[in-house]
């Protein structure tokens, strides 16, 4: 055994057995609703790419829980989000999910307020106001926008501090050597899970179900089929210290390029990347709750999450290549799209059993495997979110 690991043991594994959330956490009403106002309308959310709104007085509107937001480009190329609420007596603003304006005004559909893309009300068509009536006092609601290289965030919580950059999840992989900003979507995949938001990140938290659920991943990961994540959440790891094969060490079967159904890449790889980059096959960044981004050695996935109730979950994964890769000759996005969205299938059909487990009477609670190290910290994220939340609501009740 070499000197340097005799004495130490970074095991990644859990000591001790650890319970899960409760099990009405991943079906009940009250439970949802403590959700939503815990952790997706206080956290940065990532919503979609700068290019998705790329003209002056496009715009797109997005649901988070019961809450619909505005995103628009106004005319001087500025990104702006607001509630898509008239501040008139409610209303809706923008009844399609997308489009752009005919003009530099957001006029209500009901009552025909009208507003600039900066959010001022400028118009109203009654004949006349009451007293002491200043449009200036009812702008739309805005709602925080952040900018993270070519992604839109929002937060809902009225005096948002920080952005998404300094959000993401602290074991987050390194993304600065891909080049997000400049890349174009290749393939988009929404789906609807039957299932809480929680089950999918649990899923997304382990790979005990690697070798039962994701044949070819496994095959393609070694480890993966091995049930673990990485080289330390082997107990015995000091074992194969020396041993840099794939099974041990991580990183793609030999031979293997990246996530593909042969292992190949579609075009040429990013030369801005590292050998340890290169190697490792895959590199992720996580942003609690909506999304997580992965980088490839030729392409980039993003998956984000919106929860749609107790026990649904709206899913959209992109694929994001070079814009002269979805243009050349003999150009095959297949190869890579089809492995992606297999892996994406396979798992919402685990998650989707998982959820239907979850309503037994007996089952107040689960018990976390050794393994499952990261769910546990995952966990914790929730419990302290819901926490930071009570302290915050007993706070303003007190100052009421």
């Amino acid at each position: 055994m070499r000197a340097d690991i005799e004495h130490s043991d970074p095991y990644n594994g859990l000591r001790s057995a650890e319970t899960t959330l409760p099990a009405r956490s991943y079906w009940d009403e009250a439970e949802y609703r403590r959700d939503l106002e815990a952790i997706w309308y206080r956290n940065w959310m990532m919503l979609c790419r700068e290019a998705d709104i790329a003209q002056p007085q496009a715009y797109r509107v997005f649901t988070i829980g019961t809450q619909q937001v505005l995103v628009i480009r106004d005319e001087s190329g500025i990104l702006r989000a607001f509630h898509n609420t008239c501040r008139h007596r409610g209303s809706q603003l923008c009844r399609e999910n997308e489009g752009r304006l005919k003009s530099r005004l957001l006029t209500c559909p009901y009552h025909a307020w009208s507003y600039s893309l900066r959010g001022e009300l400028v118009r109203i068509p009654s004949k006349t106001l009451p007293a002491g009536f200043d449009k200036a006092d009812y702008p739309l609601y805005p709602v925080a926008i952040s900018l993270w290289r070519g992604f839109v965030f929002v937060n809902l919580t009225e005096d948002a501090a920080g952005s998404a950059a300094e959000s993401f999840d602290p074991g987050s992989g390194d993304l600065t050597n891909w080049p997000l900003e400049e890349l174009a979507t290749g393939h988009v995949l929404r789906k609807v899970l039957n299932c809480n938001w929680k089950v999918f990140w649990e899923n997304f938290n382990e790979c005990l179900h690697c070798p039962g659920v994701h044949k070819n991943l496994s095959h393609l990961v070694p480890i993966y089929g091995r049930g673990l994540m990485a080289r330390h959440d082997d107990p015995d790891w000091a074992l194969h210290a020396d041993n840099d094969a794939p099974e041990f060490a991580g990183g793609l079967r030999a031979g293997a390029e990246t996530w593909s159904e042969d292992g190949r890449v579609h075009g040429p790889v990013f030369g801005s990347l590292t050998e340890a980059e290169r190697a490792a096959g895959q590199t992720y960044a996580m942003h609690l709750p909506s999304m997580f981004i992965v980088g490839h050695v030729d392409y980039v996935r993003t998956v984000r999450l919106m929860p749609l109730g107790p026990e649904q979950t709206e899913l959209t994964a992109e694929w994001l290549f070079p814009a002269d890769a979805l243009t050349s000759e003999g150009a095959n996005l297949e190869n890579i799209v089809d492995f992606g969205a297999r892996v994406l299938e396979e798992d919402a059909a685990a998650c989707e059993l998982n959820q239907k487990g979850l309503h037994s009477l007996r089952h107040q609670a689960g018990v976390l495997m050794p393994e499952e190290y990261e769910l546990h910290r995952f966990h914790q994220w929730v419990g302290g979110q819901h926490a930071a939340h009570d302290v915050t609501s007993i706070s303003a009740d007190s100052a009421r």
